[in-house]
């Protein structure tokens, strides 16, 4: 079997898993792929934390999670030193972050000081504790939820720690046969019913995929039409529409990475050699909506940034 179809196999069996969430399960795979972090935002059950777990037992990986509350310190996320009484030594003893894929459940929960914590750990794959730097796994995917309709005792993410997730992704309830499907789906796992899971794939799988996504041909059109999009965020009187009306601030150059980085694992999961214009447009609105800044008009008009993103494409076109 071929790498892509390994990566493939493990979308099937996370489809199989995750009901009716096609589109989640695509965007964690191309986050795994791009080798970047996740936010996902969604009411409760609806699969976000089966969606991670799901996806680490189909590769040899260590998941691990951090509950976010209001009482979470720093070391709680990264690890600490412990004092050894037989050897009269510290020894670092490390944290949940130290897992290949890591569950920030709730992180809008815990105070600015704790999520502060994750910056390092997912800008520079290190943590750094009493000034020693711990190095963190090759093989390293935050991926970080919050509910969005319930704000009391939580803290808004800093903009730094929102423009570090490569990717944004919203889940919303399924449709009422999806949910008949996962009726009977959680009652055949109760009765141990449902089928065995495969074999997990290596991390080597992962790494030597990454590789030949890095390899994926961008055209320099499609780079022109990356930068467009990202460019028509930050001077949208350019580019007409709704778009200076609705977007206080635009994209950082985080953004057009992102778009790239994704772009070429969209295109790599669909057998494409190359970068076109609709792999691009597939991935924009995970890699830019939680990067824009809207206007006090637009929120008072109820305006998404779903929304902003629709006229962004439809605003800016490739040459």
């Amino acid at each position: 079997m071929d790498l892509r179809e390994s990566v493939k196999q493990i979308s099937v069996a996370m489809n199989a898993a995750v009901v009716g969430q096609e589109k989640v399960v695509e965007r964690l795979i191309v986050a795994l792929l791009a080798d970047g972090h996740v936010l996902m935002e969604g009411l409760p059950g609806t699969a976000k934390t089966r969606s991670i777990k799901t996806l680490s037992s189909l590769i040899e990986s260590q998941f691990s999670r951090v509950q976010f509350t209001p009482d979470l310190l720093p070391s709680d996320v990264t690890g600490s030193d412990i004092y050894r009484e037989q050897t009269g030594t510290f020894e670092f003893q490390q944290g949940p972050i130290f897992g290949n894929l890591v569950l920030a459940d709730e992180i809008n929960r815990a105070p600015a000081k704790v999520q502060s914590a994750l910056l390092e750990a997912m800008e520079e794959r290190q943590v750094t504790v009493a000034g020693q730097t711990h190095k963190l796994p090759d093989l390293f995917l935050v991926m970080a939820t919050q509910n969005p309709i319930e704000q009391e005792g939580t803290y808004p993410l800093p903009e730094a720690q929102m423009d570090r997730f490569l990717l944004y992704v919203n889940v919303d309830y399924s449709d009422s046969q999806t949910e008949m499907a996962i009726l009977k789906l959680v009652r055949k796992e109760k009765a141990s019913q449902a089928p065995s899971p495969p074999t997990p794939v290596a991390q080597d799988v992962i790494f030597e995929a990454r590789k030949q996504v890095l390899d994926t041909h961008v055209a320099e059109a499609a780079e022109r039409y990356i930068v467009d999009l990202v460019m028509a965020t930050r001077e949208p009187d350019k580019f007409g529409g709704n778009l200076a009306k609705w977007i206080r601030l635009g994209a950082s150059p985080r953004g057009t990475l992102a778009l790239d980085a994704a772009a070429r694992a969209h295109a790599w999961l669909n057998s494409q050699d190359f970068v076109s214009p609709e792999n691009i447009r597939a991935v924009t609105p995970a890699c830019l909506a939680h990067r824009l800044h809207l206007t006090y008009e637009a929120e008072a008009a109820g305006v998404s940034r779903t929304d902003v993103i629709d006229e962004l494409l439809k605003s800016v076109v490739p040459v």
